[in-house]
């Protein structure tokens, strides 16, 4: 293929480089053509436009590939922490024992909120979504650490805001957690790693000791590390372009956290749920609701199957469904909604007309019944889904600001009514 692409406008014929990725990927380099020809491309929701050039996350959406620096999504699942994968992907290569040690030791600094915090928890409405809460909690951190608001940042003074908020998020979570259920707060013991002692605080109790399960600690790295990062979607793009403005680290992540409560985003798991309990509501019969799946003029559509991205099988729908066979079967849970979902799973492996549409179980179904399983109320799976997907948004903005990109600021078509004369209000009609 040419390092040239030709476009003709106006009888004009316009020159643009050809860029390729290291993977092979192939772009057209439109950032002079305004200015070149007077036009510029529409791509309403950016699915052909590439905002940036990144180094964190390949993916290749036909071939069923995932790779965070290079490494692939599966041996990362398989032989790496939470913490190892978040460093990786914030730092560009995988830690050493002693830079891990040393990591996990300055994280374990900062887990402790300021108390004042907690009393945020006492004007949010009983009904409070725990998205809701948890945007406004981070965004609220710039407050407490206003040092994160100086301009011209030295690499120290980034690096602590980002163990800062690393350390923080879990304690968050929990204790919002917590805060729903009208349980006591239960405190960080850095004795633990990072996702066992998310576990602890999250369920633990002041009255009795809690033992953690080594399978629902495995399970949740896991779940963790397959959300860390997914290249250019709907919310590390919302952080990036937030971040552009120079804007600081928390109040990026907080706008990533909006981008991410919704149900066509991160919201997708806590969907799945919503769709097994309407189905139990019904009665149970699942070959009604895939029928109703599989008629168009029929507006009910699968929730966690198939996915925009991947015309192939989700590589974390793959992994996730051994940890989730994995929880099911050591916790020994009765729940019909599980069974349910283990219905539509089969079908959806089976049924030739979810076959020949790709329409395989994606990470946010297997995901859902995890959380599920582990005892997690349907509103908060979003939220737990942020806690997996925070280092890659501190990687996005933090690669943004490393490579000195310029403040993003989409163009458009403008398609609204042209020039009209003001009517003076007693003369309207």
């Amino acid at each position: 293929m040419s390092d040239i692409a030709e476009i003709k406008v106006d009888g004009k014929t316009i020159e643009l480089p050809v860029i390729t990725g290291t993977e092979d990927e192939k772009a057209i380099d439109i950032s002079k053509l305004r200015d070149l020809s007077g036009f510029i491309t529409l791509d309403t929701g950016f699915k052909n436009t590439g905002s940036t050039k990144s180094k964190i996350t390949f993916l290749d959406g036909e071939k069923g590939i995932l790779k965070y620096r290079g490494y692939s999504i599966e041996q990362l699942a398989e032989k790496s922490s939470f913490l190892e994968v978040a460093y990786l992907i914030v730092y560009g290569d995988l830690p050493t024992q002693e830079q891990l040690d040393g990591f996990q030791a300055e994280i374990a600094k900062h887990t402790l909120i300021h108390e004042d915090m907690k009393k945020f928890f006492d004007g949010y409405p009983s009904r409070s979504h725990p998205m809701g809460q948890l945007g406004s909690l981070i965004f609220s951190l710039s407050t407490f650490y206003p040092e994160c608001l100086k301009p011209n940042q030295t690499a120290e003074e980034q690096n602590l805001t980002i163990i800062k908020l690393l350390a923080k998020l879990p304690t968050i979570v929990s204790f919002i957690y917590k805060k729903s259920l009208g349980h006591p707060l239960i405190y960080p013991k850095n004795k633990y790693d990072y996702v066992t002692n998310f576990l602890w605080m999250t369920f633990g109790q002041r009255t009795e000791d809690y033992d953690v399960n080594p399978i629902v600690v495995s399970a949740m790295n896991k779940l963790l590390i397959l959300h860390a990062d997914h290249e250019q979607n709907c919310s590390a793009s919302t952080v990036r372009i937030v971040g552009s403005s120079d804007c600081n680290l928390y109040a990026s992540i907080a706008a990533g956290i909006a981008a991410l409560w919704g149900p066509l985003h991160g919201g997708a798991n806590q969907a799945v749920i919503d769709m097994l309990e309407l189905i139990k509501e019904d009665g149970g019969d699942t070959e009604k609701w895939i029928n109703k799946a599989k008629d168009k003029e029929d507006p009910f559509r699968m929730m966690g199957f198939g996915h925009r991205v991947y015309k192939n099988f989700d590589p974390r729908a793959k992994i996730i469904k051994k940890a989730c066979d994995d929880i099911l079967e050591n916790l020994g849970i009765d729940d019909p909604i599980l069974e349910i979902a283990k219905k539509l799973e089969e079908a959806a492996l089976t049924d030739q007309y979810f076959i020949d549409r790709k329409l395989y179980p994606n990470v946010d179904f297997y995901s859902g019944i995890i959380y599920r399983a582990l005892g997690f109320p349907s509103e908060m799976f979003t939220v737990l889904f942020a806690l997996g997907r925070l280092p890659g948004w501190i990687a996005q903005w933090k690669e943004m600001h490393e490579n000195k990109e310029p403040i993003g600021r989409p163009r458009q078509i403008y398609v609204g009514e042209t020039d009209r004369e003001f009517v003076d209000i007693k003369s309207r009609k």
